[in-house]
């Protein structure tokens, strides 16, 4: 035990409350750092007990001196070693004496912090890695692209600075498909990241090594980000939560264009909804490189998320009708998972927007080649460059490079009302629920799937076309475990929000989680 004073640590106790009291009580504590009570403490748990503890848990630990974080990084990078050779999820690993060193650092940091009587960060000492789309300076930033295998960033993106002053430690990068292009995460630069409960499955994308690495405690908390379902298909199909936060909530960047390109931004994932909320604080917050992001407070994501849902109204969307294929069993075990709504409170209806669902996705097909081509459109305009691009990103850019601007305006009014057939569906539900995927994890040795439920799929994204309506709209979208199908692969439910309610999407789902108790089924390669 330490021999010195300081708060009682539970590791079962998940108390956000309990966070919140904490950063007070361990400047009470005495400054003295023992050694033998880190040593003392190493015996006493096992380096799986430390991974094994939510993100709230674990900075409970380090902020009140249960745990050291250089004991802390030890457990990670061992969890690592055991179980990341086996779905390829973590990239550009850093080295392991520099990386203990680092936490060595943090020890020291939090020894003069408390002698001063200063807080630190709640993610002081935790490892994290990045998605290897956002730029880590020192680290290399590849987009899973042979152009950029070895480009190494000089600064951090907004996100990647936050974390890193709220404590965190770098020790690599999450894999992702090329560009984020796809929902399959694989790539000529790293190779494919595979789901955490079935090796032979995708794990999703474009986020998926952060969901996977996320599901088999090898990162407390991970960053990710979303275009078209990247923070929500991986954690659905990984039993985790992803949560792509309303427009403009998380500044994403710096990037050189920072007015029009708003429909692909960064958010947090996390083994459970408190976790997810606790790293939202961190990414959340206005920044002036990004004039569109937000000033609402930050710190509101850090509180307590109990509340009462009693008579909350939820809007079941499903299959549209059924203009969605789906493999047999998604909706079932989706339908399924409904019934954790009721349990708390909640109204569920069946519903549908006034909308066609084919002109949203003819709108789709338009925003994202017009996005695409405008940012990689250099790329593929250098005749040495083209032939390293695959093949997705090659048929975005030449479908971008092919609409003028009457097309591109004409998407954005078809955009728009989309977001008013939303907005009067909200007037009647609180939340729309539908699934985060239309079909199970897939053989991960294929491309994508080219039919669901006997339908062709005429592009490479097509079986994805359940969340684009999120994206379209900017309203918060939380990512939940629905469950395991008739095949034990998981499946995950989309939460979306009325535009900038984000923390009433997360308290719903903190509810949920509580009634579901979904992710207590862990992979069998944690066993």
């Amino acid at each position: 035990m330490n021999d010195f004073a300081t708060p009682s640590f539970t590791p079962g106790d998940n108390s956000r409350r309990g966070f919140l009291k904490l950063g007070a009580a361990v400047l009470a504590a005495p400054v003295a750092l023992n050694a033998t009570a880190q040593t003392a403490g190493a015996t006493a748990r096992s380096q799986r007990e430390i991974t094994g503890w939510s993100a709230v848990q674990l900075s409970q630990a380090i902020r009140s001196r249960s745990v050291s974080c250089v004991e802390v990084m030890g457990a990670y990078l061992a969890q690592i070693d055991r179980l990341n050779p086996k779905v390829n999820a973590i990239v550009s690993l850093q080295a392991r004496d520099g990386l203990l060193a680092q936490a060595g650092e943090r020890d020291t940091q939090l020894a003069t912090a408390r002698a001063a009587g200063r807080n630190v960060g709640w993610m002081h000492g935790f490892p994290q890695a990045p998605k290897d789309l956002t730029n880590t300076a020192g680290i290399p930033t590849t987009q899973g692209s042979p152009i950029f295998r070895n480009h190494v960033p000089k600064a951090d993106s907004i996100i990647v600075e936050r974390a890193r002053k709220a404590g965190a430690v770098l020790i690599g990068k999450t894999n992702a498909p090329e560009f984020g292009l796809g929902s399959h995460t694989y790539n000529k630069v790293f190779g494919t990241t595979v789901n955490a409960y079935d090796t032979t499955r995708s794990a999703g994308g474009s986020s998926g090594g952060a969901a996977v690495a996320l599901a088999l405690d090898m990162l407390p908390v991970a960053d990710g980000s979303d275009f078209m379902g990247s923070l929500r298909n991986p954690a659905g199909w990984n039993d985790v939560f992803g949560f792509r936060p309303s427009a403009g909530r998380v500044p994403y960047g710096p990037t050189g264009e920072v007015f029009i390109q708003q429909l692909g931004y960064e958010g947090p994932m996390g083994r459970s909804v408190g976790d997810v909320a606790m790293l939202l604080s961190t990414q959340a917050g206005y920044d002036p490189r990004t004039p569109q992001s937000l000033k609402d407070d930050p710190a509101v994501f850090a509180q307590p998320l109990a509340r009462d849902m009693k008579g909350a109204r939820i809007g079941w969307l499903g299959d549209y009708n059924g203009y969605l294929p789906m493999e047999a069993g998604v909706m079932d075990t989706c339908q399924r998972a409904l019934k954790h709504f009721e349990t708390i409170g909640c109204t569920v209806e069946a519903v549908q927007p006034d909308f066609s669902m084919e002109r949203l996705w003819k709108t789709w097909l338009v925003m994202r080649g017009f996005m695409v081509a405008g940012i990689a459109g250099g790329l593929y305009n250098d005749p040495k460059l083209r032939p390293l691009l695959n093949e997705a990103a090659v048929w975005e850019i030449e479908n971008g490079l092919k609409l003028n601007a009457a097309d591109v305006y004409k998407a954005s009014s078809d955009r728009s009302a989309w977001y008013q057939a939303l907005q009067a569906l909200y007037q009647r539900y609180d939340y729309l629920v539908l699934p985060t995927a239309q079909v199970f994890p897939f053989d991960a040795r294929l491309d994508w799937p080219k039919t669901v439920a006997g339908k062709p799929m005429d592009t490479y994204h097509r079986w994805m076309e359940v969340v684009i309506g999120g994206t379209l709209a900017g309203v918060p979208t939380l990512a939940v475990p629905a469950g395991f199908g008739p095949g034990g692969l998981p499946m995950g439910l989309q939460v979306m929000g009325r535009p900038q309610a984000d923390l009433a999407v997360l308290q719903l789902g903190h509810a949920y989680e509580q009634a579901s108790g979904y992710t207590a089924k862990r992979s069998a390669l944690l066993a």
